[in-house]
């Protein structure tokens, strides 16, 4: 499917992943229209605003109309309220973003000709498990957030035909830097609290198990959803991470005091999320991750030392919603 003419939708490109996956599309020869309401500024897409190939549209999802599909080949869904937290401050607004303009659009794109559509999911929607989950465990969201992925992937998957091939990516914890940087992803948070206060924070006995992946594993595993045959992946969802690094709390902040030097701190309350994850399904179609977290560890680190990444509010989800929705 890839090649110079191909034409990619991508929302919520604005966000963490987002502008990650664009570069590496336009990489890889795709042009790339991006919608996407830049919530977190204008500038976090400065790094492809120019280049040939990429075209933005300042809008919200739940507005936009079918003619922003015609011409399209591909759409990549990332809008959302993105992460759990976030997504209780309004859960109407989460619902509405992240569950029915997703189903919504999917369905418009169908109307439009789009041929495939690749509906970033996540693992959140196991909730809390007692062994190793896939993708024929029976979800167990806790959240809005969990919840608002699970619903949107049930009404898009199904759209699945003979000329639409319809897809869900559940990412893992995802981590590494970004130009829309989130510093509230447990692996970015811990490195920069080790950096800033010589402390790694664990909430709770750190016995929670959690999936993690590096963004660009993540935009790795998009761009190969959109070149895989369509027999292999359509209506069907795929875990993405690997089993090497599902991880209890305690040991990501072990990783982390073993290149900062610095000490754990225990705090807070357990979180009830607790889950490791089967990545078979996806390694199945010969995808592999190429970074670890002591990878991203290292990269977090080196970017705020030298000032590429400078912690500013607006790294921080929740508390920039609450500035945003005046809470």
């Amino acid at each position: 499917m890839r090649g110079p003419t191909m034409k990619i939708l991508v929302t919520g490109c604005g966000g963490y992943i987002g502008t990650t996956l664009v570069p590496y599309l336009l990489r890889r020869g795709y042009g790339v229209k991006c919608v996407d309401w830049l919530a977190f500024g204008e500038d976090v897409l400065g790094h492809v605003n120019g280049e040939p190939g990429f075209q933005l549209i300042k809008a919200d999802v739940r507005d936009i109309d079918g003619s922003v599909f015609d011409g399209v080949d591909a759409v990549v869904d990332l809008a959302s309220i993105s992460n759990d937290p976030a997504g209780e401050l309004d859960p109407e607004l989460t619902l509405s973003i992240n569950y029915r303009a997703r189903a919504r659009n999917a369905k418009l794109a169908r109307e439009r000709g789009v041929s495939r559509y690749v509906l970033a999911s996540s693992c959140s929607v196991y909730g809390r498990q007692s062994g190793v989950a896939d993708e024929s465990t029976e979800p167990n969201p806790l959240t809005t957030y969990a919840k608002a992925n699970l619903m949107a992937e049930r009404d898009v998957l199904p759209l699945a035909g003979d000329s639409f091939t319809a897809v869900a990516l559940r990412f893992a914890t995802v981590y590494g830097p970004s130009r829309r940087m989130r510093f509230d992803l447990v692996v970015n948070a811990m490195t920069l609290s080790a950096m800033q206060e010589g402390r790694i924070y664990v909430e709770g006995d750190g016995m929670q198990q959690r999936p993690l992946v590096h963004v660009l594993d993540v935009a790795r595993a998009v761009a190969m959803m959109l070149e895989a045959p369509r027999d292999r992946v359509s209506g069907e969802a795929f875990n993405v991470g690997s089993d090497g690094q599902n991880y209890r709390i305690i040991d990501v902040a072990k990783e982390v005091q073993a290149i900062t030097g610095s000490e754990v701190a225990f705090r807070g309350e357990v979180d009830k999320r607790s889950y490791a994850v089967s990545f078979r399904k996806i390694r199945s179609l010969g995808y592999d991750t190429l970074y670890a977290v002591g990878d991203g560890v290292r990269q977090v680190y080196h970017e705020v030392l030298l000032g590429y990444l400078r912690p500013e509010e607006r790294w921080w989800t929740v508390k920039w919603y609450k500035r945003l929705l005046g809470k």
